[in-house]
């Protein structure tokens, strides 16, 4: 990042009117696992700035400008997002395409409460689901995001797609996430919904108040489209681990700990607020599962290559097929 300063510095100043801006300290908010963050403070204040990792990209993926516009449209909605303050698409600034926002007060959660959490875990998921169907509920007109992506044979499309994904960066012996892709592909709902999709919503892709547990800022929507809110809604119950259940290396697990309620729990009050038919559940859980277990070997490659800022995330030996096997086994489960 050193390199780039001269370039970044006026363009801030620009953006927000402070010449403060011209000198700043930059520092890598380390956790993220695909797009890089960084801390940037000066004696302004602080902001933060976004950009994909360093190497070869995926086609579709670390979507820059598509987390600049989702977040522009949801400003002065229900959904609590950053505000967008500089947003540099064409890569002039940096050489690589990158968005500058605000820092939202609060906390990620991550594998522990931090000192000084307050919030009962309990009132903590009931807000995170609330946010999830406010996500889901959004008005799409009003918000200028119906043109935001092609929702008609979404979850077909997505299987399909991260079905390329994992031939592209997929390793050789492991056979179980192909077969999930073809059980999923069998598998397809008829009739689904259609609403803002974020991609990616997890505890710790949300800034929260520590003292309330309420959402103060929706993170990381460089997957976000127009698609079916179920994905969401299985991908989150992907990643809340219950007691007694081995965590995923590369997803945080302190929903194992006492006072998070269950996955079912989610489940009923995502329904109730949204209205929404679970019956097929298991299978966007199950996509949720092929989905990760791509992911995780994509981190995996990246962190082998030397693309990922330094950051180490351990041994994924193995994990992409414990992954899969366990969305397979939910396929399987009459």
């Amino acid at each position: 990042m050193t390199a780039t300063l001269e370039r970044i510095g006026p363009a801030l100043a620009a953006a927000l009117g402070d010449d403060a801006w011209l000198s700043f300290e930059t520092e890598l908010i380390t956790g993220g696992k695909s797009n890089l963050t960084f801390r940037l403070r000066s004696a302004a204040g602080e902001v933060i700035l976004r950009r994909p990792p360093d190497g070869e990209l995926r086609p579709t993926a670390h979507d820059m400008g598509r987390e600049c516009r989702v977040q522009k449209a949801l400003w002065s909605s229900a959904v609590p997002v950053p505000e967008i303050l500089l947003a540099d698409p064409g890569g002039e600034l940096i050489g690589v395409p990158s968005y500058v926002m605000s820092a939202v007060p609060g906390v990620v959660v991550r594998d522990a409460l931090p000192p000084g959490f307050s919030a009962y875990p309990r009132t903590l998921a009931r807000n995170l689901t609330d946010t999830l169907a406010a996500i889901h509920t959004v008005d799409l007109e009003a918000t200028g995001l119906t043109g935001f992506g092609r929702p008609e044979g979404f979850l077909a499309r997505q299987i399909r797609r991260w079905s390329r994904q994992w031939e592209a960066v997929g390793q050789d012996g492991v056979l179980a996430v192909g077969e999930l892709a073809a059980a999923l592909a069998d598998a397809v709902p008829r009739h689904t919904a259609t609403s803002l999709v974020h991609g990616d919503f997890r505890l710790d892709n949300c800034v929260l108040d520590p003292v309330r547990g309420t959402v103060g800022a929706v993170l990381d929507w460089e997957m976000s489209t127009l698609g079916d809110p179920l994905a969401d809604l299985g991908l989150l119950l992907f990643y809340w681990r219950e007691p007694g259940e081995q965590p995923w290396r590369l997803a945080p697990s302190i929903t194992r700990t006492i006072g998070f309620p269950r996955r079912a729990e989610i489940a009923a009050r995502y329904a109730e607020a949204t209205g929404a038919d679970l019956t097929h559940l298991d299978v966007y859980l199950a996509f949720a599962h092929l989905k990760f277990a791509v992911i995780t070997e994509d981190i995996n490659m990246r962190v082998r290559a030397g693309a990922m800022a330094g950051q180490d995330f351990g041994d994924l030996t193995g994990e992409a097929a414990r992954i899969a096997e366990a969305g397979l086994d939910l396929l399987a489960t009459p």
